[in-house]
């Protein structure tokens, strides 16, 4: 009897992404993805992961991140010194899809680390340990970032961002958007279409100056609390409302847009 194939994480492809990422992992090639938060970024990662049978390894960067935090460091354990591996050198050693998440918030000496494993090299140089790791065919580097909210912050140098293959994702088509909140949420098609349209016209309402839109994963949070029985207009208060504003005019007008969709 054969085995049960394994539940790969629901996803939805809008365009060739699943095509390139397949043909970069076949070409040992790394890949950067750039969109706005909530856009489906981390579960397309997932879903490939999955769909080639490798291990994820999943870091999420940030000011704070060192070089070291990601290769490992010497640690004390019953009295003698350890050596522990960290995420980045894990992934290497078991040829696993190592995706670094908000790359751009990430220090410098961090995407130094990063540069040999994404050239023709595929090196990982672990200084402290005295190690020089070569990655197996198995290994791939995925990076990722917001374009719009990395203009105000940190910026990717040219150097390495031509390091990578790039794939742009953006807030889907209202069909696609709709079929992925019932794919996501069960929730009925008629609550989903009103969601999708409410996000529609906050991302198309300008003079609100939110920092971010509303993104798909709001929207699949208020599609699962009113499907689970909370009523719409208190779910896109909470999941969607809330999340995107602490100005209290701004708060009212995107309540008002909510009791529009959900009269």
């Amino acid at each position: 009897m054969n085995a049960p194939l394994p539940t790969l994480p629901w996803y939805r492809p809008v365009g060739d992404e699943c095509a390139v990422f397949q043909h970069c992992y076949d070409n040992r090639l790394p890949l950067m993805l750039k969109g706005p938060t909530g856009c489906g970024k981390s579960r397309f990662v997932e879903h490939m992961a999955a769909r080639l049978g490798r291990p994820l390894v999943t870091v999420s960067a940030h000011d704070d991140t060192s070089a070291v935090d990601l290769l490992g460091r010497y640690v004390l354990v019953g009295g003698e010194t350890s050596w522990q591996d960290g995420p980045v050198t894990r992934a290497v050693r078991q040829g696993a899809i190592l995706y670094i998440d908000e790359v751009a918030e990430a220090r410098s000496d961090v995407i130094v680390v990063l540069h040999s494993l994404t050239d023709h090299r595929r090196q990982l140089f672990v200084e402290r340990h005295d190690e020089e790791l070569t990655a197996p065919p198995e290994f791939m580097l995925v990076v990722s970032f917001n374009p719009g909210y990395q203009r105000s912050l940190k910026e990717l140098k040219p150097s390495t961002r031509q390091r990578f293959v790039g794939l742009s994702f953006g807030y889907p088509e209202p069909a696609v958007e709709e079929e992925i909140l019932v794919g996501e949420t069960g929730a009925p098609p008629a609550v989903t279409r009103r969601l999708v349209a409410l996000a529609s016209k906050v991302r198309n309402v300008e003079h609100l100056g939110l920092a971010e839109m509303p993104s798909t994963r709001l929207l699949v949070d208020a599609a699962r609390l009113i499907r689970s029985g909370l009523p719409a207009r208190l779910a896109c208060r909470v999941a969607i409302v809330e999340p995107l504003t602490d100005d209290p005019e701004v708060a009212q007008a995107l309540n008002d847009l909510v009791a529009l969709a959900f009269d």
